[in-house]
This record gives C-alpha cells, sequence and structure tokens, in this order.
C-alpha cells in the first residue's frame, strides 16, 4: 500500500465534495451540505482561495482529505483553522490520519500560524481518541458553537 500526502489540485474538487458527504452522513447532517462543486471550486482554486487542503491518496486514489483556512484571533493573531478532516471508513486505522495531520501540523508551523483549531463532535469518541494521541491538543470547554444560517 503507498500512501502519498500531497497538496489538492482543482482536479480533486470533485472526489473532495464526495469525502465532505461522507463525513456530513458521519456526522448525521448530509441534509446540510448544500454547497455546489462551482462554488467549492472557486472558493479553494478562484482567484480569492478562501481554503486549502491536503489529500491521502492509497494507490494513486484519493483516500482521506484536510481542508484549512486562516482563521483570526485578536488575541493570537493568524491561526490555522481545520474544518474537515476525513479518512474514509475502510481505510482507517492504516496511519492515514497520523500523516494528514502531521502534514497539518507542519504547514502550520511553516506559516508561522500562532497555532492550529479544530471542533469535534462530543459523541464523536474515535475522533477524539485520535486527537487524544497528541500531547500537545488541548480541549477546551465552556464554549458554544454560535450561528445564524442564511
Amino acid at each position: 500500500m503507498e500512501i502519498k500526502i500531497r497538496r489538492a489540485v482543482k482536479e480533486d474538487c470533485k472526489r473532495l465534495l464526495d469525502l465532505v458527504y461522507e463525513l456530513a452522513v458521519y456526522e448525521r447532517a448530509p441534509h446540510e451540505m448544500t454547497v455546489t462543486l462551482d462554488h467549492f471550486e472557486e472558493s479553494g482554486f478562484g482567484e480569492k482561495p478562501v481554503w486549502w487542503s491536503f489529500v491521502a491518496e492509497v494507490d494513486g486514489e484519493v483516500q482521506g482529505f484536510a481542508l484549512y483556512y486562516v482563521r483570526y484571533s485578536t488575541w493570537k493573531g493568524q491561526r490555522m483553522y481545520l474544518e474537515d478532516f476525513l479518512v474514509t471508513e475502510q481505510m482507517r486505522g492504516k496511519g492515514i490520519g497520523k500523516l494528514l495531520f502531521e502534514r497539518l501540523i507542519e504547514e502550520s508551523r511553516e506559516k508561522m500560524f500562532t497555532g492550529m483549531v479544530w471542533q469535534v463532535l462530543d459523541w464523536n469518541e474515535p475522533a477524539i481518541n485520535f486527537y487524544k494521541k497528541y500531547p500537545e491538543v488541548q480541549f477546551e470547554s465552556g464554549w458554544l458553537n454560535c450561528s445564524i444560517p442564511n
């Protein structure tokens, strides 16, 4: 099994959206996924990209991805915000997530962000246990997520 971590390219967008849908199903919210392929491609590979991604190829097929954008904290400065992180169900437990996550950490340091932040659902024990393997990961309490849908 050959695993390759690389930056996503525009041609990966269709596969990335398939994986985003897989994540939405896992998170019990597929009906909330409304982004179109055109909008997704433009947002990542247009004149002013707002997201960046790494993909994990296994024997030439994308089996995982990590997508981030830059978040600004008035307290901390520029931070990497990990929006989505997924390895397909059949490929979990093979070290792919570790390679992707460590590539994100490397990217955060290369770009001199002040850190990396993300959310994990409180019922997602496999993900929580994955993050607990990294002693530097801090789980924050006391914050509630808020949003306004358009």
